[in-house]
């Protein structure tokens, strides 16, 4: 329910619109830019990985991982495959949404990067609170996925491959 209420917060008020991108080409460049910007958790997380190796007190580098560098580890690989699911149906995504609701894909891009810091947070306090921080970021993924089938199958048919 939160994910829901943080979108249509945002996109109420937050003062910006998309820009005006009349052909697929440009929204996808769009939507490649705004993904830059949810790679930022994955990055800081491979940082925070690497001085947590570093700093580890364990006798072989490539032995067995403590805890704490375990758990760093986890979280840069879920962010990566959860990343790649979500740049695609945000790609997918652009190309059928209406020029006025095209201020979604900044949105969605904010919405993933804060919930993987969340989920990052909570996997670090304790396992059994990062199924919030994770619904954050598998839910939205699971609408785009649902809207953009809906899309092909659905409104589309007749340019499903092309």
């Amino acid at each position: 329910l939160l994910c829901p209420c943080l979108i249509y917060g945002a996109y109420v008020f937050l003062p910006f619109d998309a820009p005006l991108l009349p052909t697929i080409s440009a929204r996808l460049v769009y939507t490649l830019r705004c993904a830059a910007f949810a790679t930022f958790p994955i990055v800081l997380g491979m940082i925070i990985s690497g001085i947590s190796r570093f700093c580890s007190s364990a006798l072989e580098p490539f032995g067995e991982l403590q805890q704490e560098v375990e758990i760093h580890r986890t979280y840069v690989s879920q962010s990566v495959h959860l990343f790649i699911l979500y740049f695609f149906n945000m790609a997918v995504l652009a190309t059928y949404l209406p020029q006025e609701f095209l201020k979604l894909i900044p949105l969605l891009t904010g919405l993933f990067a804060i919930s993987r810091l969340i989920y990052w947070l909570l996997y670090a306090i304790g396992r059994s609170f990062r199924a919030f921080g994770f619904s954050m970021t598998f839910l939205p993924l699971l609408a785009m996925l649902l809207w953009n089938l809906y899309s092909m199958f659905i409104l589309e048919p007749e340019n499903l491959l092309a």
